[in-house]
């Protein structure tokens, strides 16, 4: 797989806060992730079927308080997380990370 844009490299991954998993992208925009929302877009074929894309995760089994436990990067386009449930198998493709991240507000003066 080739390298992504250049808008959906990540030059610095980190976690925000408990609940929040921030990347800041090459071109400087900052996208916010709830960790829980990440774990449940998980693509892998344990969590979307291959075939039709329908989801198979069931939410209700996500714990609330799932966080990542360690971020791997894979190649120079993705990533892969190891979340607190146990869960692995999912690769996070910055093209598709930049497409769900929230971008953050940006600082107000004085901050």
């Amino acid at each position: 797989m080739s390298p992504s844009k250049p808008s959906a490299t990540p030059t610095s991954i980190h976690q925000r806060s408990p609940r929040e998993l921030a990347i800041t992208w090459a071109d400087g925009v900052e996208s916010v992730f709830d960790v829980r929302a990440l774990r449940l877009a998980c693509g892998c074929a344990s969590c979307v079927d291959e075939w039709t894309g329908d989801e198979r995760i069931d939410a209700d089994s996500v714990p609330e308080d799932v966080r990542p436990v360690s971020i791997e990067s894979v190649g120079r386009y993705a990533i892969q997380i190891h979340w607190s449930d146990d869960h692995s198998t999912g690769i996070y493709p910055f093209e598709r990370l930049r497409e769900l991240g929230t971008p953050a507000a940006p600082a107000k003066p004085g901050d």
